[in-house]
């Protein structure tokens, strides 16, 4: 007999208190589930039940038998699932909420090269700044900048989002380049505007543990960030915005870094699920993806 499927009627039969309801569980005779106790006794060489016409009860080495079945057959089927999945390819739609300017620029260029190595699978993608609640509104993945201490989400961690500063060089070449944040004063900032106009912008830079913080000012301010690029490429100001994004304006020529002497803003970055649910082929896929793309290096 096999002994893991002995193991499984035994466990059964332990749990439901007698072989012929075990029998009806599990789709056999109650004549079989005995001889796949039998089969463990004889093997085991003790008795693992105390049978009788009326009752039946789990020996002391019968309970201790029965804890162990129970993790070897969780064991067993984990592996199985584990190499079903791995032979299995995400499809389905899968649900995704990210940051506006991380999703913008970086998250949709990633998903499409996700789509062309999964070509059964179709994103779902939302962006926005403010806060979601995955089992609300039915998010499946989520990528959030800031700390987590929501508990009832799994997290991985992804490469800090930093920001720099940058203008155009014709903008530099005309008003000079700032040296220290506190020049920035005479200077026109692009300013990223979160909800109301009343509320400041204010950028902090560090350089040897010490922070300065400035009030960031100038004509445009917007809750949009692609327009604060356009108009930095176009010579209207100096702008803060994420590294990734930047760093190919800087490399085409079309910006350059101000104060590299200094860091700019940083906090951290995560992918995240709900806790609580073993995650689905096409969850896991994307988060080993997303992971693989931007985690820390």
């Amino acid at each position: 007999m096999d002994r893991l499927t002995s193991m499984a009627v035994f466990v059964k039969a332990s749990e439901v208190g007698s072989f012929a309801a075990a029998a009806e569980a599990m789709g056999m005779s109650p004549q079989m589930v005995a001889k796949h106790v039998v089969f463990l006794e004889d093997r085991l060489g003790t008795t693992l039940l105390h049978r009788t016409t009326r009752r039946q009860s789990l020996t002391d080495v019968g309970r201790a038998y029965y804890d162990r079945c129970k993790l070897v057959l969780a064991e067993a089927e984990a592996a199985e699932t584990l190499a079903q999945d791995m032979r299995s390819l995400p499809s389905g739609v899968l649900r995704v909420n990210a940051p506006m300017t991380f999703g913008a620029f970086s998250l949709a260029p990633f998903v499409t090269r996700y789509l062309r190595r999964y070509p059964q699978m179709q994103i779902d993608l939302t962006l926005n700044d403010r806060f979601v609640d995955p089992l609300e509104e039915g998010f499946e993945v989520m990528v959030r900048i800031g700390e987590v201490e929501d508990t009832s989400l799994v997290a991985h961690a992804l490469a800090p989002y930093r920001l720099i500063a940058c203008a155009s060089p014709d903008y530099l070449a005309k008003r000079g380049t700032p040296r220290t944040p506190s020049e920035f004063q005479h200077h026109d900032c692009l300013a990223y505007a979160y909800w109301s106009p009343s509320i400041p912008c204010r950028w902090q830079f560090t350089r040897a543990g010490q922070v300065e913080e400035i009030q960031a000012t100038g004509r445009i301010r917007s809750n949009d960030w692609k327009t604060l690029l356009h108009a930095a490429v176009e010579g209207y100001g100096i702008t803060l915005g994420p590294e990734g994004v930047l760093s190919g304006e800087i490399a085409a020529g079309r910006l350059a870094r101000v104060l590299p002497d200094y860091e700019g803003p940083s906090r951290p970055m995560h992918v995240l699920y709900p806790a609580g649910r073993r995650p689905t082929v096409k969850v896991k896929s994307f988060i080993d993806a997303i992971v693989d793309e931007f985690g820390l290096k």
